[in-house]
Parts: C-alpha cells; sequence; structure tokens
C-alpha cells in the first residue's frame, strides 16, 4: 500500500503520513460496506449502537487537547477556533445518540373509509443502506462527526472519504469509532484520488451519496451516481448581509468580522458581501477595517493567532488575484490586500468593487470582505440576489418589519437577524438551495436522509 505525507498549510513541515488507496481497494471497501449491510445476523441493535456512541464521546472527551493539535495542523484552522470544532464534533456525537430516543414513526389513520376498515397502518424508520461520504478541508473533524456518525446511529455502513490535504482527521475517527467497539466494516476511511473516489459516488452497491465540497464536482457526481442513490449536497454560497441605517454599529463589527474572517474566510457561510445603507456606510467600512487590521495572522498552532494560512499556496496566489481584479474594477481597499508569505494573507476590507468582479460573484473562500453602499433596501435585495447560490444570509435592523422583510425576501435557506450569516449549531438545519447544494444537514436531519420510511398495514376483524 502506498502512503502520502500530510503538511502543514502554514510552512509545509509534514505532520503526518497516512495509506493512499487504490483504486482495487477503494472497490473492496464498498464491497465490505455492502456484505456488512447484508448480513442480517449481525446488524447492530440500537441500543449496541448508543453503547458504542457513548464510548466515543468518552474517549474524545478524554483526547481534546490531543485531536486539537491534530485537526489544526492538518487544516490550518488557528488553535483556538480548532479547539471548538472539537469540542463541537464530541456534541454532535451526543446528539446523535438523543435524536435516536425521538427517532420514531407514526400511526397512518384507517378505518374512516370502507376500503380502509379493519385495518392499522405505522411507519417505521430503516437504514437507507451503504452511505459513501466525501469530505471538505476546511473543517476536517467535525465534517466528518455530520457524515459518519448519523450513518451509523441509524445502522448504516458507511465509508468517508477525507479531502486529501486532511485526511488524519477522518482517520482518527474511524479508528475511535473501532476502539469504541464498533465492529469491522461498518466505518472506513479511504484516501485516493479522484478516479477511486469517483467509484464512492457511481457505485450501484451505494445507497446513499453524501459531499461536501465545491459545486462544480458536487454536481457532476451528482450526474454520475447510479440508480436509486439519494444524494446529499452541500457547498458554498457568496453569503449577503444587510445592514441598515438603524443598526447597532458597535455589536455588528465584531459579528461581521468573526463571519468573515475566522478560519481565514475558508467557510462555506463565510461573510462576504456586507451591504450597507449609505448613511452608515463609511462609518462601517472604517470600523470593520480597524477590526480587521488588528488581527493576529500566522501559525495555526500558536494559541495566540486568530487568522491562520490558507489550505495551499495556489489558494494565495488566487485571492491576490482576485483582489488585484477587484480593485481594477473600482474597489478600494481599507486594509490587507497583500500576502503576508507564502501561506498567509491579510485579512482584506473592500469598498465597492464592481458587481461583476470576482469578489462579488464567486465564492472567495479566502479573509476578504466587501462592503457596498445602498440607498434602498429594495436594491439591495436585488443585488444581494442576484447569484445563483444560496446558503445562510443576513440582516442587521432594530426594526422588526425590515428584519422579517430581509427574511422573506433574501435568497437563503436560512436568514439571521442582527447575527453573522456563519452561524450554525449542530442541530439545525443546514444546507444550500439552488447552485449551493441538495438536502439538508445538522445531525438528526442527517439520520432522516440516511434512513428510509417503510409502513405496515394489519388488517384484522377485531379492529
Amino acid at each position: 500500500m502506498s502512503t502520502i505525507e500530510v503538511t502543514s498549510p502554514y510552512d509545509g513541515k509534514v505532520v503526518g503520513v497516512v495509506p493512499f488507496n487504490s483504486i482495487e481497494e477503494v472497490e473492496s471497501a464498498i464491497d465490505l460496506a455492502q456484505a456488512t449491510f447484508l448480513d442480517h445476523k449481525n446488524h447492530l441493535p440500537k441500543y449496541k449502537r448508543v453503547e458504542i456512541l457513548e464510548k466515543v464521546v468518552e474517549i474524545m472527551s478524554s483526547q481534546v487537547e490531543e485531536l486539537t493539535r491534530l485537526c489544526a495542523s492538518e487544516g490550518g484552522k488557528p488553535y483556538i477556533d480548532s479547539k471548538v470544532e472539537i469540542n463541537r464534533a464530541i456534541n454532535g456525537v451526543k446528539l446523535a445518540v438523543e435524536h435516536l430516543g425521538a427517532f420514531e414513526g407514526k400511526e397512518i389513520a384507517m378505518g374512516h373509509t370502507l376500503s380502509s376498515a379493519n385495518r392499522m397502518a405505522y411507519t417505521f424508520k430503516e437504514p437507507i443502506g451503504v452511505v459513501a461520504a466525501v469530505s471538505a478541508f476546511n473543517h476536517p473533524f467535525n465534517l466528518a462527526v455530520h457524515q459518519v456518525i448519523p450513518a451509523i446511529a441509524v445502522g448504516c455502513p458507511v465509508i468517508i472519504k477525507p479531502a486529501t490535504q486532511t485526511p488524519m482527521s477522518a482517520i482518527r475517527l474511524v479508528e475511535i469509532l473501532k476502539e469504541a467497539g464498533l465492529p469491522n466494516g461498518w466505518a472506513q476511511a479511504v484516501v485516493c484520488g479522484r478516479e477511486a473516489g469517483e467509484l464512492l459516488a457511481t457505485s450501484p452497491k451505494v445507497n446513499f451519496f453524501t459531499f461536501i465540497g465545491s459545486g462544480s464536482v458536487g454536481w457532476y457526481l451528482n450526474s454520475k451516481v447510479a440508480n436509486g442513490t439519494r444524494v446529499a449536497l452541500e457547498h458554498g454560497g457568496v453569503a449577503p448581509v444587510i445592514v441598515e441605517a438603524d443598526a447597532d454599529i458597535e455589536e455588528l463589527i465584531p459579528s461581521i468580522g468573526k463571519g468573515g474572517f475566522y478560519h481565514a474566510g475558508q467557510v462555506c457561510v463565510s461573510v462576504q458581501r456586507v451591504y450597507v445603507h449609505e448613511s452608515i456606510c463609511d462609518e462601517v467600512a472604517s470600523k470593520l477595517a480597524a477590526y480587521a487590521s488588528k488581527l493576529v495572522v500566522g501559525d495555526q498552532m500558536d494559541p495566540k493567532t486568530e487568522v491562520g494560512p490558507l489550505i495551499n499556496n495556489n489558494e494565495v496566489n488566487r485571492v491576490e488575484e482576485w483582489v488585484n481584479e477587484a480593485v481594477t474594477k473600482g474597489g478600494k481597499i481599507l486594509t490587507g490586500g497583500k500576502r503576508i508569505s507564502a501561506s498567509c494573507y491579510e485579512p482584506t476590507v473592500i469598498v465597492n468593487p464592481a458587481d461583476d468582479a470576482l469578489v462579488s460573484t464567486k465564492e472567495v473562500f479566502g479573509p476578504v470582505v466587501c462592503i457596498y453602499s445602498y440607498s434602498d433596501i429594495e436594491e439591495a435585495f436585488t443585488r444581494a440576489n442576484a447569484l445563483e447560490v444560496s446558503f445562510q444570509a443576513a440582516v442587521f435592523t432594530k426594526n422588526l418589519d425590515t428584519a422579517i422583510r430581509a427574511v422573506k425576501r433574501l435568497n437563503g435557506t436560512a436568514v439571521m437577524v442582527n447575527d453573522h450569516t456563519a452561524f450554525r449549531v449542530d442541530w439545525m438545519p443546514f444546507g444550500g438551495a439552488r447552485t449551493s447544494g441538495l438536502g439538508m444537514g445538522g445531525i438528526h436531519h442527517s439520520m432522516v436522509e440516511m434512513s428510509k420510511e417503510k409502513l405496515m398495514v394489519i388488517k384484522s376483524s377485531f379492529l
């Protein structure tokens, strides 16, 4: 078996070595998962799944420091934020256990017509089958939890292919599941190339395919899945924020700043386009620039770091090109606008780049926030809704009517009122619409997606 080195995004130092799986090995993993699912005599009863997941929580809780350093070292997310990720991941496992107690069917009404007389009917949940997951680099441990743990909770064997830049977190999660007593075949991690990874989407042995990553790859794989495979896709957005004239500026600056520069902007719902009423636009822009200029950028392993590196040096080059293009199209840089090193880019605030600039139309996935002035909120809605993406959006206002109007008018699967677009807790529905994705994530929403509903109808002369 061949191996690959995993390197730190910050300085390129090797932080781990993992197996690199061949096409044949991926095929074997799929075969094992299917055989495990079809082996009905050895299915895991619900109480056993609960026992295993509770043990996972115990193991992870005892290793928060080690898991934090593992996650940060490969992904580049600052140490302080990586620790939050690990604690969220632990809570995600707890949520799966808790939801199993409410994972139930319902009675279907019978007897109110002659044709349904003498019958009773109930629905119940069954595991859908083999789950294949392709994951992204930006939250390597928590994304793995969101794709793997719901599958185990409902009784589905699962194979996860993590991003090749950040494979160690997913591999470690699978190891922890086995340490907790999960039998062989129920959870596997494969690190492989694109051709081998495509098998996870196209194999007719896969019943549910979950993908987190770029829209171009996700929609391509969606077009290739076997007939009958259920699909969930989570892509990115170009998150819009509306700031009305009555907004509390002192409260919104740290909120927008966190939402825009957290993990160097490498978040699918990161604040990117901020539409500010013209009467307060200059003040908001200058205060956000002051906030951004004070952020500590550097080595993600340093507990003082607030903004770490981009995932690779080519991403720094791309962000630099996009920012330069924004300037040529009329944008004014208030702070940032330059690379700090081969791997780090300054937190950047740009005012009024053109609506057709790349930073206005594409997901930057870097530490760049754009501010646009508007005079009428309907204009802001129109500009915010002009793109094909639709994920999370936000509005800042003290006026309830304005807030409700924004919630109704903004294209988004979620609209935050007086909070940034990157807000998320793991029990809420989370996912994009239009080109931003398909289906809804969140621990218990994924459990529903990874299950199928079966109806039982009983006929009896005593009914």
